[in-house]
């Protein structure tokens, strides 16, 4: 422990989203903190491949919620538009259907979007679009605060924050049906039903399964979503920058192997070279089933739950890709569905497969809403949806062709033709994610997010153990860009509570008002 004059020295265990935050905060509160990462970049799972010579943004490609990082920025003297060079986007999505010459565009703007509906469905399904989006924002007015800024919500606690009106409010919206029954209630066209329902795939779960209360996602993209110019990976070198600015000692290609204790308190970490780093306090930001498996140790490892393979979020193949499109008119962002979209999620989560026929999803990255600026070459990633087995199977060369080709002819249906040579295309696949991201089997999303209480099965950013936090996408408040750096506040507000530096109001440590609508 730490004595009261010198600097609490803080370790902070992965270079992901939620690590990168932490550290910076910490260190703009003058505290000493070290970053170790065993990749030789920061970012995590905002990872950029290299394809024929260029970088392809092939983790995360969606920026939204920018409340979260412009409020700890503001805090900093700072702001996101003085790190990045940030652009709205007016087309959040174009959507297609196979053996359907349509596509339907969701727009930031809900009223051209519901003139979209009409034209794409009927008048009708427009008005039932409306009549979801005014559900969705109440939906997220509702637990912003009680579920996405508190350290970690239970079902007693949230019911004690969200009060009578609250409580009402959930229950009235039938959150605890799942997410694919709530959106037959809202929309008679299957294909609606299916876009919205895609929603659960961005927290790594099935629609079927997925709680209904993942509808807020809708309201999330409404209140904006934003392209980085040069990509994803820059949120992180920005923020890595910043970390550095005020104080972070990056440690990066250091990978650590060990989270040390002495008398049942962490004491520091020991990295791969067989260097030992003395702490006061580790943040761990990397998926929370490592400490559980003991891949850091067996001191900490009782203290975590295990989760088993099939509990397990998606994992995915995709396809980095410097390459020629023709045909249809891509925009940021595509979606290409299947007919049968049951299949899909049956084949994954049940079969344990690579889908027969899985919906593709297309970042064009150096596309606008206006398309591609320069004729020729184009980065792209091509992602479908895969079991997180990757620890215990590997997909062999049979199995990845077959869910290349169908998700090549499924594109190719819908318009989509893609040139790529061999070298121009770099693939991914679950056993390769399982590698990257030790003790996650693949998985990109942490824990499923299956059935109404798994918002509460999350760890919290308080361990068991003294002095040990967890951060990331595995963790409360959850998977994707805006919960992971939401996680890593989370962690550095509750290290700094307990060490008397801040107070924690409640259980809601991270104030503010709404997204800054």
């Amino acid at each position: 422990m730490h004595s009261a004059t010198s600097t609490p020295r803080v370790v902070v265990v992965g270079a992901g989203i939620g690590g990168l935050v932490s550290a910076l905060v910490l260190a703009h509160r003058g505290l000493d903190v070290t970053l170790v990462e065993s990749a030789a970049t920061p970012g995590g799972k905002i990872r950029q491949v290299q394809v024929d010579g260029v970088g392809v943004d092939s983790g995360p490609t969606v920026f939204t919620m920018r409340w979260v990082l412009d409020q700890m920025l503001q805090e900093m003297g700072t702001s996101l538009s003085d790190i990045l060079k940030l652009e709205n986007i007016g087309v959040l999505a174009r959507h297609a259907w196979d053996g359907s010459p349509q596509t339907l565009d969701l727009l930031s703007d809900t009223a051209r979007t519901a003139d979209a509906i009409a034209a794409f469905s009927s008048p009708q399904e427009a008005k039932r679009f409306l009549g979801f989006c005014k559900e969705a924002r109440s939906l997220y007015d509702t637990l912003e605060k009680p579920y996405i800024r508190s350290e970690r919500p239970d079902l007693l606690s949230m019911v004690g924050d969200l009060g009578f009106q609250g409580m009402a409010t959930l229950t009235g919206l039938g959150p605890f049906a799942s997410l694919w029954r709530s959106l037959g209630r809202h929309f008679h066209d299957a294909r609606l039903q299916q876009l919205f329902g895609r929603y659960a795939t961005y927290c790594g779960a099935s629609p079927w399964s997925a709680p209904a209360t993942l509808m807020l996602v809708a309201q999330v993209e409404l209140d904006g979503v934003w392209s980085v110019s040069g990509g994803m990976f820059e949120v992180a070198k920005a923020l890595a920058q910043l970390g550095e600015k005020w104080g972070v000692k990056p440690r990066y290609g250091n990978a650590c192997e060990r989270i040390l204790t002495q008398t049942g308190r962490v004491s520091g970490v020991q990295l791969q070279s067989g260097e030992t780093i003395e702490a006061d306090h580790v943040i761990f930001n990397g998926d929370v089933a490592a400490l559980s498996q003991g891949l850091l140790g067996p001191a900490v490892r009782p203290s975590f739950q295990e989760v088993s393979a099939h509990q397990r979020s998606l994992s995915a193949f995709t396809m980095s890709m410097h390459a020629q499109s023709s045909g249809f008119p891509l925009v940021r962002h595509n979606v290409f569905f299947n007919q049968n979209y049951k299949r899909e999620f049956d084949d994954i989560f049940q079969k344990r497969r690579l889908p027969e026929q899985g919906t593709v999803y297309v970042c064009a990255q150096d596309r606008s809403d206006d398309g591609l600026a320069h004729a020729g070459l184009e980065r792209l990633l091509c992602l479908v949806n895969a079991p997180a087995d990757g620890d215990t199977y590997s997909f062999n060369s049979s199995e990845i062709k077959a869910c290349e080709s169908s998700s090549l002819a499924l594109m190719r249906r819908c318009g989509l033709e893609i040139k790529a040579s061999p070298q121009q295309v770099v693939r991914t696949l679950p056993q390769d994610f399982a590698r990257l991201f030790p003790g996650s089997g693949g998985a990109l999303y942490g824990q499923a997010t299956h059935g109404w209480m798994s918002a509460f099965a999350r760890p919290s950013s308080r361990s068991k153990v003294p002095g040990l936090y967890t951060a990331g996408g595995s963790v409360h408040p959850g998977p994707g860009v805006p919960m992971a750096a939401m996680s890593g506040r989370l962690a550095a507000a509750t290290l700094m509570a307990d060490l008397g530096l801040t107070k924690l109001s409640r259980r809601v440590v991270i104030s503010g008002g709404m997204s800054m609508r």
